[in-house]
């Protein structure tokens, strides 16, 4: 398997717009979809060939059309030499002085809460916490971050309106009382201090095909997002193969290791609880890294069930537990660049989301967790939709030791 890490610098601002279904107000993202980045590759691809999109082949089929074709992550924006991720929606911060302790903030940190609530639910007790710095409220705080060493960094983006007029075709000239705007991410962030920079991923299981499609997005100049005739979207792409590696069994193991600490912990304060913690079964969670787009028996939903686990795992497990879900939907369409038509209004479960299960079988799963962790959950995996990480880090991040 190998991973070609993109790091994508906006050269002109970014109009990379959704338009919620029955508005009219196209809102900027605040993170270029793999959806984007895949369009503009396929659609680069197409003019330069002259290839018929109702029957490409070739090198083009295998990337994107074939069974197991390339899977386009989404961009979320970065500093140099990081690789950002999404907060987990179980993730609190201050409600007056949100954000990651730093040295020039007086911030209350950010912390997670999936653990201890469910330490606080088996030993009956409400879990309400507070800002480890005043004591205040705290609300759930999410977004993008990375880590470097001990210390943790929010990342985001910086938008703008830009007023245009609108243009006469017959006579080629400004027509008169047509004004528009458009919400773009800008070219440089923080007054032009620092570039908007975006990181992001793609996974391919042909090795000399991922060379070649890393040596053509660095040879060639792509515009990512809308409105690229009026000078927009442009950007530089650096492009790089790695061989895929993921720490998904030391992940799962670090997390089992923290939640017995903590139920160790919480017994030490508050005595037996309603019933022990089984020995035998073992934990793990699933956090969305991009939004989903789930269905159970032809239907939406936003819960991943056990049933549905075992089902995109391709692991017979009827000892399979789901303990808590965390997750919101939301609605998004987009544009076909092959076809030149608008996608489907598909409803979405939004990324962050949480699920925590069980099992007392947690070796078999072991593999089987890895492989999602590349293929994704749920449909249109290559656009970047359903990327997940097992049992991230940041679960680990508790009250007392917020970052």
């Amino acid at each position: 398997m190998k991973e070609i890490q993109l790091t994508i610098k906006a050269l002109s601002p970014l109009a990379i717009g959704r338009q919620k279904p029955g508005g009219s107000i196209s809102e900027a993202q605040d993170y270029i979809p793999g959806s984007v980045i895949r369009g503009a590759v396929a659609g680069q691809m197409l003019r330069q060939s002259g290839a018929d999109p109702e029957q490409p082949g070739g090198d083009f089929q295998t990337l994107f059309v074939d069974e197991g074709a390339a899977i386009f992550s989404n961009a979320y924006p970065t500093v140099e030499g990081r690789r950002s991720q999404v907060l987990p929606a179980t993730a609190v911060s201050s409600k007056t002085a949100p954000g990651f302790k730093t040295d020039k903030d007086n911030n209350g940190g950010v912390f997670d809460t999936l653990i201890d609530r469910f330490c606080a639910e088996e030993f009956g007790h409400l879990y309400d916490p507070n800002c480890p710095k005043d004591g205040g409220r705290v609300e759930p705080y999410g977004g993008f971050y990375s880590r470097e060493g001990e210390q943790y960094r929010s990342h985001s983006v910086e938008t703008r309106l830009l007023t245009r007029v609108g243009i006469n075709r017959r006579r080629s000239t400004a027509q008169e009382q047509v004004l528009y705007s458009i919400q773009v991410i800008n070219e440089t962030q923080k007054q032009g201090k620092e570039d908007t920079l975006f990181s992001s991923s793609i996974y391919l299981e042909d090795a000399p095909l991922a060379q070649l499609l890393a040596q053509y997005v660095n040879s060639n100049h792509l515009r990512l997002g809308g409105s690229v005739s009026r000078g927009l979207g442009k950007v530089e792409i650096q492009a790089e193969v790695k061989d895929y590696q993921a720490d998904t069994y030391s992940r799962i193991d670090a997390f089992n290791t923290a939640l017995r600490d903590r139920w160790r912990a919480w017994e030490n304060i508050f005595g037996n609880p309603q019933s022990p913690l089984p020995e035998e079964r073992r934990f793990f969670t699933l956090n969305l890294q991009s939004d989903a787009i789930l269905t159970e028996q032809w239907r939406r939903t936003t819960v991943i069930s056990p049933a549905m686990l075992c089902a995109m795992a391709g692991v017979a497990d009827s000892d399979l537990q789901l303990h808590a879900t965390y997750s919101i939907y939301d609605y998004r369409s987009g544009w076909n660049a092959a076809w030149g038509l608008m996608k489907d209004v598909e409803m979405v479960t939004n990324k962050g989301a949480v699920y925590f299960f069980s099992t007392s079988s947690l070796e078999s799963w072991k593999p089987a967790l890895k492989e999602l962790e590349h293929w994704g959950v749920g449909e249109r995996a290559p656009e970047g939709f359903g990327q997940v990480q097992v049992c991230g880090n940041f679960h680990q991040v508790f009250r007392e030791d917020a970052a």
